[in-house]
């Protein structure tokens, strides 16, 4: 059997179709069913049952897969191997995305990774912040953007900023407002972020010391669509302050000024995982990148979970 031919058995089953399949492999459809039908042949094993849903896994499929994906996870770490003995960093990393591309710099961030080291493969998903960070540790992710109190054993961080957050409204409760106290904001309804959240958590937080609990109306996973709710009058929320000043300046939105809630960006990473190649020239493209935004050209303080 082919190295190849068991990446595409790993795609089929990924996918569930040979038409994406093929296209994930950039192979012809035929391509990928005569990959398939050649191993299960030798293998003398069917792999997939062929259903109007698509191929699904048989149950001996479903074993081999497991093999074939630890055989495929060695061949990559062969090639980074090798590539590191030249000098090169190689293989594929998956990161993280909390907020807004803009504000974690991530542009910059890939831009940077992929001029230094064209080798890499990088993957960026979106996620809610405490997601993140359990992926994080759980290995889903090999590192993610954060924020949020950090107290995860085996999870170091590089310290990039401090945030504000202002509790905001929209521009029609402005006279609301401006005579509202704690208990007529906790009457009012609120948007919220999902429960996993650190944005979640700092609603929370103001509340807990005052024994009550706002109003929910709505929620939302990300915090642009958080933002456009509060703007749209759904209720109040949390606003990143560049954000909340901006939509003040826009006539859109109204600040709440008797409370304000502050939280940290970091970026998040398994400690054992610190000195592998890969990770390390991440790190330091996520070091280039924030140095130019901080005070006096400091980088980055690098913190344990412990912190």
């Amino acid at each position: 059997m082919e190295i190849y031919q068991l990446r595409t058995f790993a795609a089929v089953a990924e996918f569930g179709q040979l038409t994406r399949a093929a296209e994930k492999l950039h192979l012809s459809q035929p391509a990928v069913t005569a990959q398939i039908k050649a191993l299960e042949e030798e293998l003398q094993v069917g792999l997939f049952e062929r259903t109007p849903a698509g191929m699904v896994l048989t149950e001996g499929g479903r074993r081999l897969l497991a093999r074939a994906e630890k055989v495929l996870q060695a061949a990559q770490e062969l090639r980074n191997e090798a590539a590191h003995l030249r000098g090169a960093v190689a293989g594929k990393l998956s990161l993280g995305a909390v907020s807004d591309p803009e504000f974690i710099r991530l542009g910059d961030l890939v831009n940077v990774m992929l001029a230094r080291h064209s080798l890499v493969e990088l993957e960026v998903h979106q996620h809610v912040s405490g997601e993140a960070l359990e992926a994080v540790r759980t290995g889903e992710l090999d590192a993610s953007f954060y924020f949020g109190e950090l107290n995860v054993p085996g999870v170091a961080a590089l310290r990039l900023s401090d945030i504000v957050y202002c509790v905001v409204g929209p521009a029609a409760w402005r006279k609301r407002l401006q005579k509202a106290e704690w208990d007529d904001i906790a009457a009012m309804p609120w948007v919220f972020a999902p429960h996993v959240s650190t944005h979640r958590k700092m609603v929370e937080a103001l509340f807990r010391s005052r024994s009550t609990v706002p109003g929910k109306v709505v929620e939302a996973d990300q915090e642009a669509l958080l933002s456009s709710l509060v703007i749209a009058g759904m209720g109040l929320g949390l606003m990143r302050e560049d954000q909340a000043r901006a939509a003040v300046k826009a006539r859109d939105a109204v600040i709440w000024p008797k409370a304000r809630c502050d939280t940290t960006l970091w970026f998040v990473f398994l400690a054992e995982r610190e000195r592998e190649p890969i990770i390390a020239a991440l790190l330091a493209a996520v070091r280039t990148v924030w140095s130019k935004l901080a005070a006096a050209g400091a980088a980055p303080d690098t913190a344990g979970a412990a912190k």
